[in-house]
């Protein structure tokens, strides 16, 4: 495909990428308000992660074989990945409407674990388009855009409910049911969620395989479930060095960010608005408040990723030490969590927060995709993955809850104080990265 492909203008790169703002709604309401739901539901602080180890269990599994797959698929109409962003869009859609639904914790750890699947579905065939449709030169650029489209759906939906209660939809609801704020926060998501891929599906055009008779050789080669079990362990056991080194650094990121998503609520409603009783208006209006400074993150790597965005189609940028910088400045962010006096000081928090989210979801797949064949981009999107959702079910089975209590104590709020730490050891992880193609454009 190498001939076909073509500098795209930035509205071409937007129409491609707008998908991932319905994507973003998903997993913003998912991580920002699933912990809210299954505390409200009665779950312990300390069964929290627990409830979430489903979601990276399925994604371990699902993403290198929706990988696969996207990468032997090919329709004139359809195209390669397009099929894979409407399958998804539906099964999450509806995922994400239920979810504040139910009644039991089973039930809604079930609603997450079919939304997070569902949304793994589409999530790694728009990143395979990004390296499917621009040069080399243009990859971190469009990766950025990626990002840009990602936090604004960050700063959006994270504010949802504090935004329905300004409207004067009820925060509060009777114990172990979620307020109706909620409610139709996660009904807009899913709204958006639908329509938006659905936008990109209909806007943006996939280039054929190069050579169509070797493409359709290569699938009747290795056709069979068995076959395609081995391709992807053989992929697995083949990736390229550069691969693995970034699998470290994604390791300390993301154990860093499930810390966030299952802890962010109960640490700073307990320990900067003093706020336990989940029936109370105090701890609602206190949520809402946690939704509100988790959308600065969202809103500052929106910034930070128009920035980058300005500068990465201008200039040669270091890819490794921009990374490098990001995740340091945003374990700083968590660590000042555990020191703020003043809740509005939580913005300051969130916003080196959203610096380190930015380049998480740009600079490792820009350098991942200068590294890898091309004709193997999807199945090596989905393997990458397994960088993302291994430390997630490792967090999950009490890896969160040992460390935080090892290192620093009881208190809930010490796991900001884990999640800075970790952050911060995926930032110096980047010093591992030596490929030059890698690390440039």
């Amino acid at each position: 495909m190498t001939e076909q492909k073509k500098r795209l203008s930035f509205w071409q790169i937007w129409n491609m990428s707008f998908g991932f703002l319905g994507i973003q709604f998903g997993f913003a309401l998912q991580g920002g308000f699933m912990s809210r739901i299954f505390q409200t539901l009665g779950a312990d602080k300390d069964t929290i992660p627990f409830l979430w180890i489903a979601a990276p269990l399925t994604g371990l599994l699902v993403q290198p074989i929706v990988g696969y797959l996207s990468d032997r698929t090919w329709h004139p109409k359809f195209g390669r990945r397009k099929p894979f962003f409407f399958i998804g869009a539906v099964l999450s859609t509806v995922a994400l409407f239920f979810a504040p639904y139910s009644s039991a914790l089973w039930m809604a750890a079930g609603a997450l674990w079919i939304l997070d699947a569902s949304i793994n579905i589409s999530m790694e065939p728009f990143r395979a388009l990004v390296a499917d449709k621009l040069p080399d030169s243009q990859r971190s650029y469009g990766f950025v855009v990626q990002t840009l489209i990602i936090g604004i759906g960050t700063w959006v939906a994270s504010n949802l409910p504090w935004m329905m209660t300004q409207m004067g939809v009820p925060n509060t609801a009777p114990e172990g049911v979620v307020p109706d704020s909620v409610k139709y926060a996660f009904g807009i998501g899913a709204l958006v969620l639908f329509t938006s891929i659905l936008y990109t599906i209909l806007t943006t055009e996939e280039y054929p395989p190069e050579n169509m008779e070797e493409f359709e050789k290569e699938k009747a080669d290795s056709s069979g479930f068995m076959a395609g079990v081995k391709e992807i362990f053989k992929n697995i056991a083949g990736m390229p060095s550069v691969m693995k080194k970034l699998g470290v650094v994604q390791f300390f990121s993301w154990f860093a960010f499930f810390t966030m998503w299952s802890f962010a609520t109960p640490a700073i409603t307990e320990h900067v608005f003093g706020a336990t009783d989940t029936t109370s208006a105090a701890y609602n209006d206190a949520a809402d408040s946690v939704g509100n400074y988790l959308g600065t993150y969202g809103l500052v790597s929106m910034i930070y990723a128009l920035i980058l965005a300005f500068v990465a189609s201008r200039i040669r940028i270091n890819r490794r030490l921009l990374h490098l910088g990001s995740l340091i400045a945003g374990g700083m962010g968590f660590i000042l969590i555990y020191f703020i006096s003043e809740p509005w000081m939580l913005h300051i928090s969130f916003s080196l927060v959203g610096i380190a989210w930015a380049s998480i979801l740009s600079m490792p797949y820009a350098m991942l995709s200068s590294s890898v064949n091309p004709r193997k981009m999807g199945v090596y999107m989905g393997i990458f993955n397994m960088f993302i959702v291994i430390p997630q079910i490792i967090a999950a089975l009490g890896g969160v809850n040992f460390l935080y209590k090892f290192f620093f104590g009881e208190a809930v709020i010490n796991t900001m104080l884990l999640a800075g730490t970790m952050l911060i050891l995926a930032g110096f992880s980047n010093l591992l990265i030596t490929d030059k193609k890698a690390i440039h454009d």
